[in-house]
């Protein structure tokens, strides 16, 4: 099968498909923790006034939580993923987080976590620490109200207002002294939203590193884990190997996941990953092999998903979701592509045509005649 796709040269370049559809394994298991920041479906008739009010297709959404589940993932909700902050406003995320809450209650084994942030704060409305305090309580107190687990979310009004470490740390032990379970942290850099430039109160790695550990070591019988996203694997490994005995690493790099969930022999990461929406499937086979140790079969198929990831992940990072929706409608997840606030503009039709290539060489278009008379539409559309 054979399309003709567009050059960033401005030329027309006829592709021919080589992949083969992967078939993920129902029923796998597997020997990492394995969540999937998942993203919402718009409603594109319901959608007036797309900038500014989100209109969600919760049926199509909470069926794309079905097909993740199915596969063995739990789900990363209401996440920067799901657009946070970036067009999906917290009265919205607190319906997805009910509606998700109350979905995976109906699915045998079926688990998420929820995040938790301050985002209904407008960074300049916060003033002080005890409004950040106030609106992390709301939101905690939302998702454990429903019964679900909370991720503490970086606070884009926690950068505005904190003067340096001592105020991250009062903020962060005063909830996790606080919370009625185990929590997961979160760490996303300033490529992924450039408002959280100097988080942890300062813009040196070591004093970031001293500063967060010291709060998880403080309050390890209350971390599960913690989600770090700065697109460094060296980073991570450091972080990693100082954490207290009983709490996790989950890999939040979607330009180094392979080698940092496989481990170095003597630590591994879990993993809470934007791209394994998109990759699922491949994600969900490889996985399997390497609980069954096959090492080698894990490599074959995460490869391919590597150079894929790196391009729907390029700066401007925080645009990635684009990719992620785009990839769920090449799929059939989906009958449009459409997102909330628009933000299927945010890439340009050569990057759409440079996804498409590397979601085919990895495996991920499971009907590929769908797959290219969904791609001519957008191509039409965009003038090719």
């Amino acid at each position: 099968m054979d399309i003709t796709l567009p050059a960033a040269n401005g030329d027309r370049v006829s592709y021919r498909l080589v992949g083969k559809p992967v078939e993920p394994i129902e029923g796998a298991r597997f020997s990492r923790i394995a969540y999937a920041a998942a993203h919402v479906v718009a409603d594109p008739i319901a959608m007036t006034d797309p900038w500014s009010r989100p209109a969600v297709d919760w049926d199509r959404t909470m069926a794309f939580r079905h097909h993740l589940w199915r596969l063995g993932f739990r789900i990363a909700e209401a996440m920067d993923t799901s657009q946070r902050g970036m067009g999906f406003d917290w009265a919205s995320a607190r319906e997805l987080i009910r509606r998700s809450i109350a979905e995976a209650k109906t699915v045998p084994g079926a688990d998420l976590a929820s995040g938790a942030g301050t985002d209904h704060l407008a960074p300049a409305a916060a003033k002080t620490l005890d409004d950040v305090i106030g609106a992390y309580e709301e939101q905690f107190a939302f998702i454990e109200g429903e019964g679900g687990k909370a991720i503490m979310m970086a606070s884009r009004a926690l950068a505005a207002v904190a003067k340096g470490p001592d105020d991250y740390a009062r903020v962060y032990d005063r909830m996790l002294s606080q919370a009625s379970g185990k929590v997961i942290l979160h760490w996303l850099g300033d490529m992924f939203d450039p408002a959280l430039k100097g988080y942890w109160g300062s813009n040196d790695f070591d004093t970031e590193l001293d500063t967060v550990v010291a709060i998880i070591e403080r309050h390890a019988g209350k971390v599960e884990g913690i989600k770090i996203s700065l697109l460094d694997a060296e980073k991570e490994v450091r972080l990693r190997d100082r954490l207290p005995d009983g709490v996790v690493m989950f890999t939040g790099d979607d330009f180094n996941y392979p080698e940092l969930i496989a481990g170095d022999g003597r630590k591994h990461s879990h993993a809470l990953l934007g791209i394994f929406d998109a990759i699922a499937p491949v994600a969900n086979a490889a996985l399997a092999k390497l609980a069954e140790g096959d090492k080698a079969g894990y490599d074959a198929l995460m490869a391919p998903t590597v150079p894929l990831s790196r391009k729907i992940f390029e700066a401007p990072t925080e645009y990635y979701k684009a990719g992620i929706v785009f990839m769920a409608w090449l799929n059939g997840h989906q009958d449009h592509f459409t997102m909330v606030g628009g933000m299927q503009s945010a890439r340009g039709i050569c990057h759409y045509a440079d996804v498409f290539r590397l979601c085919d060489q990895a495996g991920l278009l499971a009907d590929p005649d769908l797959a290219i008379a969904r791609m001519k539409t957008l191509l039409a559309v965009a003038g090719v």
